[in-house]
């Protein structure tokens, strides 16, 4: 099965997307299930995994309520107050849920930088620890340090790096910093990470799969072919390239691997990590 492990969806307004600014107009309106199915069509992707964009329980549900009424949903990565006291009740009702696959929190966007260290925000990951459920790492390479950190409090815990932890991706600038810390994540072996999100780090006017190379190799080479995931972050990718373009992206630098490793890639094992285990 050949899954897009990242992708978004929403009904547009100015009040619960004010992360959109004047420069993400082509993205400043409505992107749903039926806009989406002729992209993955058209490249044979079988199902996504629909992640929030929204830090609000109404975003949890809207996302489930998709995948309710389109299959092409195979799971929903949502958000809940982790930092809550009462974090327990939301994960026994949103755990029975037949499509949610974990959760996430925007923890790049938080004014604390050690936000990801905070007890009342660990207590809430320890909860989520006791279902067969993933979290979602959404940092800037600049939290890794901290990150390493913080997975290392939850060994039990299946983990997902979005967008390879967001590197400052520039031509003849190399992101050595990025690539010290993202080397150390990854000796972690309960934690995964998504060729996602890349196109939207770059600070050059154009990119080209010779620019992004380096920033795939390091990853292929931590985390080996069993812990990477094709995503798209669509409609966000939009910003920088069509979907059929990174799909292209993603399968021109991966044409050198086996079949074998390049099927878990595009899809084998997004489906091990978020699909497979039993819920509790």
């Amino acid at each position: 099965m050949r899954i897009d492990s990242h992708q978004h969806f929403w009904k547009y307004n100015a009040s619960d997307y004010v992360w959109m600014l004047d420069e993400h107009h082509v993205i400043r309106k409505d992107f749903l299930p039926e806009d989406l199915q002729p992209l993955l069509d058209a490249k044979a992707i079988d199902g996504t995994i629909a992640v929030q964009a929204r830090q609000m329980l109404k975003e949890t549900d809207f996302l489930l309520d998709l995948a309710d009424k389109y299959p092409m949903i195979k799971g929903v990565v949502g958000w809940i107050p982790l930092c809550d006291p009462n974090v327990e009740d939301y994960l026994a009702q949103y755990a029975l849920q037949k499509k949610i696959v974990g959760f996430r929190h925007v923890v790049h966007d938080e004014l604390d930088e050690n936000f990801i260290l905070r007890d009342d925000f660990n207590a809430g990951i320890k909860a989520l620890s006791l279902y067969s459920l993933c979290y979602d790492v959404l940092i800037y390479e600049k939290h890794l340090p901290q990150t390493i950190q913080f997975i290392d409090k939850h060994p039990g815990l299946p983990m997902i790096v979005d967008h390879i932890a967001k590197p400052q991706i520039q031509r003849n600038a190399f992101d050595h910093r990025w690539a010290k810390h993202i080397s150390l994540l990854a000796e972690r072996d309960h934690v995964c990470c998504k060729l996602s999100g890349m196109v939207t780090e770059v600070r050059d006017p154009q990119w080209d799969v010779e620019l992004l190379k380096p920033y795939f190799d390091v990853v292929l080479k931590t985390f080996g072919t069993d812990r990477i995931m094709f995503g798209s972050d669509w409609p966000v990718c939009l910003l920088e390239s069509e979907y059929s373009t990174w799909v292209d992206t993603i399968t021109s630098l991966i044409k050198g691997l086996t079949p074998t490793e390049q099927s878990a890639i595009m899809g084998g094992n997004a489906a091990r990590v978020y699909l497979n285990p039993a819920k509790n």
